[in-house]
């Protein structure tokens, strides 16, 4: 069933076209997917979608009574509501239900109704047929699935009572995404909604969508998002939609096979047309052949003439290179804590870092990556401990937030102030290999978009030609197109890379090793993110076995750890062990719990339908106890159950 149609969509800003003529479909429980350059004009499409803006021509047609949920780049929820109050306003018609249940259930026990068997057997009618309706609708569960959303995002119990408006920018999205995912609107678009998501939150939010009952249409740049999630991509470029069945990765192999078919068409029409012509101007003056010239002649104007195949867009080009080679050891931490005065955030902090490695720094959010990395570099003192530099060790930093950037200045300005010997068509030429080009070069800086900044980043980067890159988030704001280029360049590097990533094929591609934070120190895996992952998994397995050896990475191998040490980890993982079989036996009792609950629940609240009991006083009164008894019960269970969930 077609959900919702795009016909014929055009749009322009100050005469110029972003989309021109542009057609799309999304069908029930499609996973669709918006992808093109950053500018390409994906998120105007999604908001002439959504009835933000208006197209200047064409129209977007619904199905009757389909609902659309768009979440746009960076939104966020604002209000002084607290976190739980703010997701119940999703279930306002369950909270009414409830209420009316509750008022009707006191007028089926009034002594006075009871005695009336007429108005008695009526009301006990509607209170069957709505109790049927509100647990059909999932009355019994949503507070369960709220809980269960936010925990996904990354919100605990402990938070539910903070107030909305005291939560960061990031926080305040992931809310919103969560409020959205509650309301589960028949089509929900997503603008890069990957943004301020870790990798945990991330997986998460794919299982949650790949089960969504809706139809989805999301425009990101995570290719290992788009490749697990989606079974259609729709490309726009230069102000037109094609579409190709399948995930990211068939929408590049269709693509590329698609434009060498248009290329071969194209050069096969013009070599006939060159054929034609050339009969024509070497028989048209012949008296013998020129009617027979003149008749390829009608033919030619007669055909459709192919356009010729346009050329992949410009991309940007750049490499990084080193003035000189480091010593073998690059950096080392010793026992380093880090975080502020009143709020440390990780602490025990001890590893290596040695020459022509590419680490990559994991852990959820909040748990001081980006802090580590500012700590590092010196922008940030450590609590304790010690940070050392190995010898002719250069570093340079990139920052998600791009705070060294000046806005005032111009972006030819923020290149040349800092390398001032430089000729300036030099400078224009290396902004050039970034996409900037003509009076593009004359833009102040903070008048760029996120993309555009990111950009300047990485051309100041590759000037300092440092021998440790130590980056921060380096393909946020990046499209898919311009973090190929950043991962071909990061991988042909010969310097030593640091960095901290959420994208998770830009992990793959670059990490050799990977370094998972904890509060409590880090743990060392040799391996890329796919390696990280199977040894998380064989470890959890393990756990969950309740078997005994202690698992090592390869890095805790290297490491000459005494017998006492290895004795304490031992019974602290024994005991870690006996915890986990705990509480995984006692979600499986709750679980069982309440289940009998809920059929014992709907059992009560269908006798109470039945004209023996309601036409009882005494048995409606027990009735009623017992109902509200169990009801408490079940509210406990699952709270009970959500806590042992996280």
């Amino acid at each position: 069933m077609i959900l919702l149609q795009a016909l014929n969509i055009s749009k322009s800003f100050s005469a110029s076209p972003v989309l021109s003529h542009t057609n799309m479909v999304l069908q029930s429980r499609e996973r669709v997917g918006l992808v093109g350059v950053n500018g390409a004009g994906k998120s105007t499409l999604l908001k002439i979608i959504t009835g933000q803006i208006l197209p200047d021509e064409g129209e977007i047609q619904k199905a009757k009574d389909t609902t659309l949920g768009y979440l746009a780049q960076d939104s966020g929820l604002d209000t002084d509501r607290t976190i739980w109050n703010e997701m119940m306003t999703v279930f306002i018609h369950f909270k009414e239900q409830e209420a009316e249940l509750r008022r009707m259930e006191e007028q089926i026990a009034d002594p006075a109704i009871i005695a009336n068997e007429t108005q008695h057997e009526k009301l006990m009618n509607a209170y069957s047929h709505l109790v049927d309706q509100f647990k059909q609708e999932g009355g019994y569960q949503y507070e369960a699935l709220t809980r269960s959303v936010l925990h996904g995002m990354r919100f605990f119990p402990e938070n539910y009572d903070t107030p909305i408006d005291q939560l960061s920018g990031g926080q305040k999205t992931r809310l919103a995404l969560a409020k959205l995912l509650l309301m589960e609107p028949d089509v929900l678009i997503l603008d890069e909604p990957t943004n301020y998501l870790d990798i945990e939150t991330l997986g998460w939010l794919e299982k949650y969508l790949l089960n969504y009952p809706g139809a989805l249409l999301v425009v990101s740049h995570d290719r290992f998002f788009l490749d697990s999630l989606v079974n259609i991509v729709y490309e726009l470029e230069r102000t037109h939609v094609t579409r190709y069945v399948g995930n990211y990765t068939d929408y590049l192999i269709q693509k590329g096979e698609r434009v060498q078919q248009q290329i071969r068409q194209y050069e096969k029409q013009q070599a006939e047309i060159s054929r034609i012509e050339e009969f024509v101007q070497r028989n048209i003056a012949r008296a013998s052949t020129t009617k027979r010239a003149q008749s390829r002649r009608k033919m030619l104007e007669r055909m459709d003439v192919m356009d010729k195949p346009l050329g992949d867009l410009k991309k940007a080009q750049f490499s990084f290179d080193i003035t000189k080679v480091s010593g073998n050891q690059v950096l080392t931490l010793q026992d380093v804590s880090i975080g502020y005065e009143n709020e440390p955030l990780a602490q025990h902090l001890t590893f290596e870092i040695t020459r022509g490695e590419r680490v990559a720094l994991l852990g959820p959010n909040g748990l001081g990556k980006s802090t580590l990395l500012k700590t590092i570099v010196n922008r940030l003192h450590p609590l304790s401990g010690t940070i050392a530099y190995g010898s002719n060790v250069m570093p340079s930093f990139y920052d998600q937030e791009q705070e060294s950037l000046n806005p005032t200045k111009q972006v030819l300005h923020e290149l040349w102030d800092e390398y001032p010997t430089m000729q300036e068509k030099d400078v224009r030429t290396v902004l050039g290999n970034f996409l900037f080009s003509g009076d593009d070069v004359l833009k102040k800086v903070g008048e760029l978009s996120g993309g555009e900044r990111a950009r300047v980043s990485l051309a100041k980067l590759m000037l300092q030609k440092a021998n440790l890159l130590i980056l921060d988030e380096p393909t946020n704001h990046l499209d898919l197109f311009s973090k190929e280029i950043l991962e071909e360049a990061l991988e042909d590097y010969p310097g030593t890379i640091l960095f901290v990533s959420h994208d998770r094929y830009f992990l793959n591609k670059i990490a050799t090793r990977v370094l998972e934070l904890t509060p409590n120190g880090v743990i060392s895996y040799l391996g890329n993110y796919d390696y990280y992952i199977e040894k998380k998994e064989e470890l959890q397995e393990l756990q969950s076995a309740a078997l005994a050896p202690v698992i090592q990475t390869e890095a805790e191998e290297k490491q000459n750890d005494t017998s006492s040490s290895n004795k304490e980890k031992f019974r602290q993982d024994k005991e870690a062990k006996k915890a986990e079989r705990q509480r995984q036996r006692r979600i499986e009792e709750l679980e069982e719990l309440i289940g009998t609950l809920e059929e014992s629940i709907a059992s009560l609240e269908e006798e109470l339908c039945k004209p023996e009991v309601f036409q009882d006083h005494e048995k409606v009164l027990t009735f009623n106890e017992e109902l509200e008894t169990k009801k408490s019960k079940l509210e406990n269970c699952l709270e009970e159950w959500t806590e042992l969930q996280e």
